[in-house]
């Protein structure tokens, strides 16, 4: 089998904290998070709710805004020294179902072996008509081919890179709408100070255009599916008769008594009974 066709060993969770959060915390990581903050911003400012739940393999990189969201949950992989955040796998989440107003995957979806198990997860907790958040690498960008062309690649360059139309086609399944695509982070991957200090002016030239090839992806999906609440029938009361009262009539005559006399049938009088005598009595 190929090395292209081959899905590529992604890092455990545990290990791949550490090293996520000191490459995003670098002069390009911090070009992207920029890129990903200016799109995140104004659909932030649109959810409705209280409660909103940030996925991520790098959980110290605060992608909520506090001016934006009331309470922000978030979960670390594994405990360490500096680490603030309470201890969860992020494919088994310790929540309620339908309880959370807003779901953020930040890059969650291209470091999981099981996408459609963390995509499951994401949903139930996700109350009806919540928001799902997705912002993952853009396999059609200069960061995709730059993946291509590494031999063996390090962090950011092993994640997997899904592709959109892939992620949609998930997301219908699981009754969600989606609202919204933007792609941002149209920089080229490259570490020269001179590039990095024209970023601002790569998004605000490149997405005027409406260019599918930055680096990232902002997929925003609302949750369609209405639990189904039984509704118990209302029945009217109906009050008991009294015992001895009288029956109601139901007769058309008697139902109708201003036309009883012109309605009513003949009465033929009998004859009274005459015994019969025999003759000769």
């Amino acid at each position: 089998m190929s090395s292209h066709n081959r899905k590529p060993e992604l890092p455990d969770p545990v290990t791949l904290e550490p090293e996520l959060s000191a490459w995003l915390q670098s002069p390009l990581g911090q070009a992207l998070l920029d890129a990903q903050r200016q799109a995140l911003y104004p659909v932030l400012s649109r959810v409705f709710g209280y409660h909103v739940l940030q996925l991520s393999c790098a959980p110290q990189v605060d992608m909520l805004q506090d001016r934006l969201v009331g309470h922000k949950i978030c979960f670390a992989p594994a405990w360490r020294p500096g680490i603030n955040q309470p201890v969860a796998s992020i494919e088994s989440l310790p929540l309620e179902t339908d309880s959370v107003d807003a779901v953020l995957l930040h890059h969650a979806l291209d470091y999981t072996n099981d996408s459609h198990r963390l995509l499951r997860e994401a949903t139930r907790v996700l109350r009806p008509g919540g928001r799902l958040l997705i912002v993952g690498f853009n396999p059609v960008s200069l960061w995709g081919l730059s993946k291509l062309l590494r031999w063996r690649p390090r962090t950011p360059w092993n994640a997997r890179f899904l592709s959109r139309r892939r992620l949609s086609d998930w997301l219908s399944l699981l009754d969600f709408n989606v609202d919204k695509v933007t792609y941002g982070g149209f920089l080229p991957p490259l570490k020269h100070p001179r590039i990095l200090g024209k970023a601002a002016d790569f998004e605000r030239w490149l997405d005027k255009l409406g260019n599918p090839t930055g680096a990232f992806y902002m997929v925003v999906a609302s949750k369609q599916r209405v639990p189904l609440i039984p509704v118990a029938p209302r029945w009217r009361k109906m009050q008991r008769p009294a015992l001895g009262g009288p029956l109601p009539e139901t007769g058309r005559v008697a139902s109708q008594p201003g036309r009883a006399a012109g309605r009513a049938r003949k009465v033929v009088p009998l004859r009274p009974y005459r015994r019969h005598t025999p003759d000769h009595e």
